[in-house]
């Protein structure tokens, strides 16, 4: 967990900036010693946002399952898929 000052993103961007595209991480800004922002290159983000909306999906999916809705095996998907690319 990488933290740091408000201070150091007011007085030195470029280096916090390139300290989170190198890192990939988060980096936690303190305001007075208690947490106040969170700082992230637009990568991190977008990768992140990516991750929580497959969860999602996949949250989704199994909620549906409970609930009973159809579903099908991996070889039958797998043949289902194969079909489909055969009547292209």
């Amino acid at each position: 967990m990488i933290i740091k000052p408000s201070a150091a993103l007011r007085n030195d961007y470029t280096s916090i900036s390139n300290l989170a595209k190198d890192t990939k991480e988060p980096i936690y800004i303190t305001k007075n010693g208690e947490g106040d922002m969170v700082l992230m290159s637009i990568e991190a983000f977008e990768k992140r946002e990516q991750i929580l909306e497959l969860r999602s999906k996949v949250l989704q999916a199994e909620e549906e399952r409970l609930s009973g809705a159809r579903t099908m095996s991996i070889s039958d998907a797998r043949k289902a898929l194969r079909e489909r690319l055969n009547e292209v």
